[in-house]
């Protein structure tokens, strides 16, 4: 359907802009549904919807771009093309291994070794307030909230995720250097030793990847 409005946008891009703006999936019936409350003389139909993305894959496919229109879950979307599917996991797994705050170590660590732990805990090992540093591990999904403490207030208590596992290439926290027996870093409140080795073995798997990621010649 080849109509454009009177400031000369065309109606096929206004449903490529809907389709492209929204993160679920929108059947035909009801794009139409939305261009027809605000022009009503247009009077589109499912068929016309249709009918665009069709011309709009062609478009697509004519410039080889890297996304199509396609219809999932009985409304239509944009996808990216399966073949760069690898490429776009590449891409995250380097977003999520990003290089973390030297405040942001030093609290994973703190978690690490210790947790089950509470914020006032960390706070009280840290000599700061870790609030903000906390909820940014916890946007990250390198901790998780594992349950609340039985003492006054009912803190909630942190633990280490899977995904800090990964983060970090080990199986387990096992896994992760031991400058001294448990015994001992029980008695140490500032954690220094442990927090320096934590910063080492962090700098390293960052420069292990990055190796790994070097084309070879």
């Amino acid at each position: 359907m080849n109509y454009t409005f009177v400031d000369g946008t065309r109606l096929i891009s206004v449903v490529e802009a809907i389709l492209f703006a929204h993160a679920e999936p929108l059947k035909a019936r009801e794009l139409a549904a939305m261009i027809n409350e605000s022009e009503e003389e247009l009077s589109l139909t499912t068929e016309h919807i249709d009918d665009m993305i069709v011309e709009l894959n062609q478009l697509y496919d004519q410039n080889d771009v890297a996304f199509r229109i396609e219809k999932k879950g009985g409304g239509y979307r944009f996808l990216t093309r399966p073949q760069l599917h690898p490429w776009l996991q590449m891409a995250q797994n380097q977003s999520r291994r990003r290089r973390l705050s030297q405040s942001a170590l030093e609290t994973v660590a703190i978690i690490a070794y210790k947790q089950p732990i509470t914020k006032p805990e960390v706070d009280a090992i840290r000599g700061v307030d870790s609030g903000y540093v906390i909820r940014q591990l916890l946007e990250r999904e390198l901790i998780a909230v594992s349950g609340r403490a039985d003492s006054p207030g009912k803190p909630l208590l942190y633990k280490t995720s899977p995904l800090f596992l990964s983060h970090f290439g080990i199986q387990s926290v096992d896994d992760l250097p031991k400058p001294r027996e448990i015994e001992d870093l029980l008695r140490d409140d500032d954690m220094a030793e442990h927090r320096q080795a934590f910063i080492e073995f962090h700098t390293k798997t960052d420069e292990e990847a990055d190796e790994s990621q070097t084309p070879q010649e």
